[in-house]
């Protein structure tokens, strides 16, 4: 009698194991692929506060993030950033390395997964120099991204605003950029006798991961700032490119911004 129960013992052992291990790989399939932010804290995610988080693995990841929001010794400007990625259960922890000095743990609680939303509840910790930076926790629903436009936006395109508010550095005004494959960009204006001229900045650099397009450039002279901007494409489709983004006044309301190009044979 006792040895039956012992290997009724061991048996529901082993079967509580193999359900953890389908559980685990239930989780690592539906995680694999693209994802966004959607909401964080209950309200739709701004787009300059969103990032782009590529499952590849259950060991890797990939991220894509543009941040500028704390100061801008802080700023995150890191496209394609590969990280490893450890799935526990519900939690899944995604370890970035920055730089020689600086590793970011990211921490996803799933509280839930569909093939197209994941909630989780978000935690990051920086750990710089021995020293480790909690930032506040949050409860975030992503969004999976089943197009990349990386390769798309390739070439140069000419558009304008098509939105009542848009964008701070906006004229209203045709314009022109010339996306590269090295990750650098050119800004054309328009003179008034209908020439086309380049901007000669400092810098001029953008990454798309998805549908996230991030840009930054800085204006050549003395004492000149590092500039951001960040845009989703909605599509791009016989030589249309749509981008929009969700933009926040001083006053804290939002605005949702559009902008129209058409590709430049």
């Amino acid at each position: 009698m006792k040895k039956v129960l012992l290997m009724l013992a061991v048996a529901a052992t082993i079967l509580c194991g193999c359900d953890k291990d389908k559980n685990k790989e239930k989780l690592s399939d539906k995680l694999i692929g693209k994802w966004i932010q959607a909401e964080i804290n209950g309200w739709p995610a701004l787009t300059n506060e969103k990032m782009i988080i590529t499952f590849v693995s259950d060991t890797k990841a990939v991220l894509s993030a543009s941040r500028s929001d704390y100061t801008q010794t802080d700023a995150k400007w890191d496209p394609y950033l590969e990280c490893d990625l450890q799935i526990a259960d519900s939690v899944v922890t995604v370890t970035a390395q920055i730089n020689e000095a600086k590793t970011v743990v990211f921490k996803y609680i799933v509280n839930s997964i569909t093939d197209n939303e994941m909630s989780c509840h978000f935690k990051a910790t920086l750990h710089t120099n021995g020293n480790a930076f909690n930032y506040p926790e949050e409860d975030v629903i992503l969004k999976r991204v089943t197009v990349d436009y990386k390769n798309d936006v390739i070439g140069l395109w000419e558009g304008r605003i098509s939105s009542q508010e848009g964008s701070e550095f906006d004229d209203g005004e045709l314009h022109r950029w010339e996306y590269k494959t090295d990750g650098t960009y050119v800004y054309y204006r328009q003179t008034e006798d209908g020439q086309w001229v380049s901007d000669v900045n400092s810098f001029s650099e953008y990454f798309v991961d998805g549908n996230l397009l991030c840009t930054r450039w800085m204006n050549n002279g003395e004492g000149q700032v590092e500039n951001r901007e960040w845009w989703e494409i909605a599509s791009i489709k016989d030589g249309v490119m749509l981008w929009t983004a969700l933009r926040a006044h001083d006053d804290g309301t939002t605005y949702v911004a559009n902008f129209s190009m058409t590709k430049v044979n």
